[in-house]
């Protein structure tokens, strides 16, 4: 039996919020439980809802949508959504922080019907997401603002990591999926999520996406190394 992905979309156009659903709401695997005018709405709801992932606009009033992010995906919440971030704004200072404050995932609201189902099942089985056309914009942004910034405690942790486990690590922070890690190291699937699941664990990250900002955030990946 499928397990149905329960969705809240939050944007301050209502246009936008119910052309999702429409979209959305086509897929037999996935259900939009509500629609949120803001960030504020966005978290009430998701304590009301519980839903699996919630599709956040970044520019809303109020309540924004990389602020509903950081509070929703903070340790204290409680909440254990996945947050895909949707924006018309291709702006590298907006997925950079987006994915900051904790988001899974980020995708351009021009997105074909396809493209926005498939990120939503992505985000929902806990893997990373981001618009391969901003990919590269979202690096040099990486490098820029953690060019000058102290990296010494952020560089310990990684010590905290086996080789392995270290070039897991630089593989995921360069897009691979556990598949093609497994296929580029010459090991089970299995044994890559094992690792993943280890290097989680041990750096307090909350997923894969957080796993990318921090090999950036301590240099462990370059732009060059793409």
């Amino acid at each position: 039996m499928t397990t149905t992905i329960r969705v809240l979309i939050a944007d301050d156009q209502m246009m936008v919020r119910q052309g999702f659903t429409v979209l959305l709401n086509a897929e037999p695997d996935i259900e939009v439980v509500g629609q949120a005018v803001d960030g504020a709405d966005a978290i009430a709801q998701v304590a009301e809802l519980a839903p699996d992932v919630v599709l956040m606009d970044i520019r809303m009033p109020g309540v924004g949508g990389i602020e509903a992010t950081r509070r929703l995906t903070e340790p204290a919440s409680g909440a254990t959504v996945k947050v895909l971030v949707l924006t018309t704004f291709d702006l590298d200072e907006y997925v950079y922080e987006a994915l900051r404050a904790g988001a899974s995932g980020f995708l351009l609201k021009d997105a074909s019907a396809d493209e926005l189902a498939h990120a939503v099942r992505v985000v929902a089985a806990g893997d990373a997401l981001l618009a391969p056309n901003i990919t590269k914009r979202l690096i040099g942004e990486f490098s820029r603002v953690t060019a000058a910034a102290p990296r010494g405690p952020l560089r310990a942790r990684v010590g905290d990591l086996t080789e392995r486990e270290t070039e897991v690590l630089t593989l995921i922070a360069q897009g691979l999926s556990n598949a093609e890690i497994a296929e580029r190291l010459v090991v089970a699937e299995q044994t890559v999520k094992t690792h993943v699941s280890r290097i989680l664990f041990k750096l307090g990250l909350r997923d894969r996406t957080q796993a990318a900002v921090f090999a950036y955030e301590t240099g462990l990946v370059r732009p060059s190394a793409l």
